[in-house]
């Protein structure tokens, strides 16, 4: 019969790792063996060593000294970890790893969803030609350039001004950049609060009617998609 491991022999031989790491990891571009070099220089860290080595880190895992250390490159551009420098008590300095810029992204909403927009800007030019059914012209081109340089709207709330101006059967270039200028205007810069404002003016429009004569009424920023991005 086999003998049982006391429960605080286990106890004592774990170390908190953030679920969201786990859940989010993808958003960043990582692969699962990058994620692992990230859990050991977190495991390294708990353990009071905080600048471990390549060598150190690969030693636990199926990867070479050399491939930890471009892993370790591609941490430091994506500036998901940084190396800082500490003062002891003695005043002497010392080279540490901080994961900070990590956890920074991992819990602020806003940096995820800038993540997001980085990685859309890329296709954007693409959905506009797959929507449109043709390449885009030169001026229509330049027209989206502006609205992400000059005006600094979002990809991600370009890409609900072409699909407003889809659902809404008006698919040019002048409805959809009145779509943007108009919520815009309204201080409206993320795509939650163009669904927030789409709600709202819905629910007035609704209560409005009950009240008044049906009438023509302006719906360039009003589109109904409330039920998410698919």
């Amino acid at each position: 019969m086999s003998k049982s491991i006391p429960i605080q022999q286990i106890i004592k031989d774990q170390f908190p790792i953030p679920e969201t790491l786990f859940t989010s990891y993808t958003k960043f571009g990582l692969n699962e063996i990058e994620l692992m070099v990230i859990v050991h220089i977190y495991r390294f860290l708990y353990q009071n060593n905080y600048f471990p080595t390549p060598s150190e880190l690969a030693a636990n895992m199926t990867i070479e000294e050399k491939d930890c250390a471009k892993i370790l490159r591609k941490l430091f551009q994506k500036n998901l970890l940084t190396i800082e420098q500490e003062q002891n008590e003695n005043k002497q300095l010392s080279e540490v790893y901080s994961l900070d810029p990590l956890w920074e992204k991992l819990y602020n909403e806003d940096q995820i969803h800038t993540k997001e927009d980085e990685q859309l800007e890329g296709t954007l030019f693409i959905l506009f030609e797959q929507e449109f059914g043709r390449p885009l012209s030169p001026f229509e081109i330049e027209t989206i350039n502006t609205w992400l340089d000059e005006d600094e709207i979002s990809p991600s709330l370009i890409k609900a001004g072409l699909r407003e101006s889809v659902l809404m059967g008006k698919l040019n270039f002048k409805y959809i950049d009145r779509i943007l200028r108009e919520w815009k205007r309204k201080g409206i810069h993320t795509v939650d609060q163009a669904r927030e404002a789409s709600k709202n003016f819905h629910n007035q429009q609704m209560n409005k009617g009950k009240q008044e004569p049906k009438k023509e009424r302006d719906t360039s920023f009003y589109y109904n998609w409330l039920e998410g991005d698919d």
